[in-house]
């Protein structure tokens, strides 16, 4: 079994600055990130790589969050590839239509270092293993 640090989430946001933030703070809690700033490049990437979890931003530019999810989910059926956790990142608070897309669950923008590391709990097998070197120190988190 690989080690946390070295499972790799897709990060896909239209928005500089969010992008940054999360992969900030993925990895802060020991996660690497490849990022994607719209539907597109989220589409090419996950065609061609290997990821444990999916970040998705509903509303960009091109292709969305809901439009590239579906193309992901097409993907794993024809290549018979395992289902990946997909999160809608998002201020709409529309649960319903994130899993009716076929997404696994949803983060709330602007993204909080306590919620995602409860996320990644949640979904990564074996992320309770790992630790939150926020935690350790008194600095307020990213």
């Amino acid at each position: 079994m690989r080690k946390q640090k070295d499972k790799l989430i897709l990060v896909v946001e239209d928005d500089d600055t969010l992008r940054l933030l999360i992969s900030k703070q993925l990895q802060r809690l020991g996660f690497a990130a490849q990022l994607a700033a719209n539907g597109t490049e989220a589409i090419s990437l996950f065609s061609t790589g290997s990821y444990s979890m999916i970040l998705m931003d509903i509303q960009m530019p091109k292709v969305d969050g809901f439009e590239a999810t579906s193309a992901i989910r097409e993907i794993e059926t024809k290549e018979k590839r395992h289902r990946i956790p997909i999160v809608a990142v998002t201020a709409n608070p529309d649960k319903k239509s994130c899993f009716e897309r076929g997404m696994d669950d949803f983060i709330f923008k602007p993204v909080m270092l306590p919620e995602l590391e409860v996320l990644l709990r949640r979904w990564l097998p074996g992320a309770n293993n790992f630790q939150n070197p926020a935690k350790s120190t008194s600095k307020s988190a990213t």
